[in-house]
Parts: C-alpha cells; structure tokens; sequence
C-alpha cells in the first residue's frame, strides 16, 4: 500500500543512511585515533582492563629509572672496590719485597702508606648521588643497605598492588679496611713477616665485598631487563585490544562507503515515490 501521508520506504532508507553514517564515523575515527577502544562508551569492560595495564606500565617504567638509578650506584661502588683489590694486590708485592734483608724498608714503607691513601681516597669517592656502598655511613643517615624498588605484583583484575625490593648490602670497606691503624709499619723484616698476614685478610676481605658488589649489579642489570621486556608485553596486550586493526579498518570503510552510497540511493528513489504517486491522478 502506499500512502502520500506516511513515506515507509523513505523512513527506513534514512534509518539505514543514519546507521551507515555513524558506522562510518566510528571507522574514522578509530582510524584518525590509532584506538578502536579510545573511550569508556565504545567498550566499559576492555577499557576498564586497559587502564589498569597502563597505569601498570607507568609504574614499571619508573622502575626501570629507580634500576637504572641503582645499577649506577652499585658500579660506581663495584668500580672502586675492583679498584681497592688491585690496590691491596700492589701493596702486597711491596710486603714479600720486603721480607729480604737487603732493601729499602723505609721506602717500601712510604710507598705502602701511599697507597693506603689512595685507597682512603677511593672509599671516599665511590658514590653515586649521595650514596656510598663502600662506607660505614651509606647515606649520611647511618644506613647500611640500599633499598631499590624492583618489581610491582597485582593480585586479581582489580587486586592490591605490592610493591619488591632488591635490597643491596654496604660492604663497609671504611671499617674493615682500615690500613692506616691496622697493618704494622714495616721496619725490618720481622715487621714485614706481621704485615703480610695482615694484608692477606685485608685482600681477601675486599674481594669478597667487591664480589659481593659484583653480585647485587648482576641482579640489578637482570632485573631491569626483565622488567623491560614485561612492560614491552604488557603495551603489545593493550595494544591488542584498543588499537585499531588498520587493515580491517581500511576494509570497512570502503564497505561503509559504498553502502552509503547505496543508502543515499534508496533514499532518493524512495523520496521519489509520491511524485509517482501523482501520476495516477494525471492519468
């Protein structure tokens, strides 16, 4: 039946054009934007998700800088302790020089105390913005550990974020290496004999705290590449459900494009139906 009141054909050719149209807008957009998922409306439930990600993401991007931080630390303090062996390493070749009878004790010894400054100045020198693993006082406060932020954990979609640390020990050196007060002035060779024994413990000491150093800048440096490379897959999982699908899209939107054409076209014959209508009365 047709009616010169009520167009039918008409309505539902605009009620096609109009559903057209705003597919063809959210194709645009998603495409103009990068994000198939870009606002709460578009989808609650995978947006929701998303946001969690990425403030996730945010927070272990600032804990690759807190490790970064922490790696310099560690390798300025790693640095000066493989410095300070190499250090107690020469002073021992001048001990067991002197343990003959015939040599300079007295230049052997000023050339040890030498040394042993320059192994005060190095414990001194060994920190990285304010903080110094190779003295009794870390960071002027009396602290004696270095605590880095090292990973974030969420338990459930919407659980509680903890927060680990990696907790890197001072090694002390300014205590326990104290070579001015305690390795024997050599004399003669009887004080040389005392003083080997004596740098022997102070040798081994800083090699297990320089290896100790070497320990805590490998987990530091394994850490941040870890933590790396889960931020990287967390962005490709957010990623994958926002971005848009760039070759999907440019499909659609050929295929919106022609039938808004076809849509235009209906609506046009259908606009076109009462004039024909007139035609029977003419006749």
């Amino acid at each position: 039946m047709s009616s010169i009141l009520s167009n039918f054909g008409a309505m539902i050719a605009l009620r096609t054009l109009k559903g057209v149209n705003t597919e063809l807008t959210d194709v645009q957009t998603a495409v103009s934007t990068g994000k198939q998922i870009g606002t709460a409306k578009d989808n609650s439930a995978v947006w929701a998700i998303a946001k969690t990600m990425e403030s996730d993401i945010a927070g272990f991007r600032s804990i690759e800088d807190g490790l970064a931080l922490g790696e310099a630390t560690v390798a300025v303090a790693s640095a000066g302790a493989e410095q300070i062996v190499e250090t107690l390493t020469e002073i021992k070749e001048l001990i067991v020089s002197a343990q003959s009878e015939n040599v300079d004790h007295d230049t052997i010894q000023t050339d040890i105390s030498a040394k042993v400054e320059q192994i005060e100045a190095i414990i001194a020198a060994a920190q990285f913005n304010g903080a110094n693993l190779l003295s009794s006082d870390l960071d002027g406060s009396g602290g004696t550990q270095l605590g880095i932020l090292a990973s974030l954990s969420r338990v459930g979609p919407g659980g509680t974020v903890t927060a680990s640390e990696i907790t890197v020990n001072s090694v002390d050196f300014e205590s326990s290496l104290d070579l001015t007060s305690n390795l024997t002035n050599i004399t003669d060779t009887a004080s040389a004999a005392s003083a080997l024994e004596e740098i022997e413990t102070f040798l081994q000491t800083a090699i297990t705290g320089a290896a100790a150093l070497g320990a805590s800048a490998s987990r530091l440096s394994d850490q941040s590449d870890f933590v790396s490379k889960l931020a990287d897959s967390m962005r490709l999982g957010v990623s994958a459900m926002v971005d848009t699908d760039m070759e999907e899209a440019s499909a659609r939107l050929s295929a919106l494009k022609t039938q808004q054409e076809l849509a235009i076209q209906s609506l046009t014959i259908a606009n076109d139906a009462p004039r024909q209508i007139l035609q029977l009365f003419r006749s």
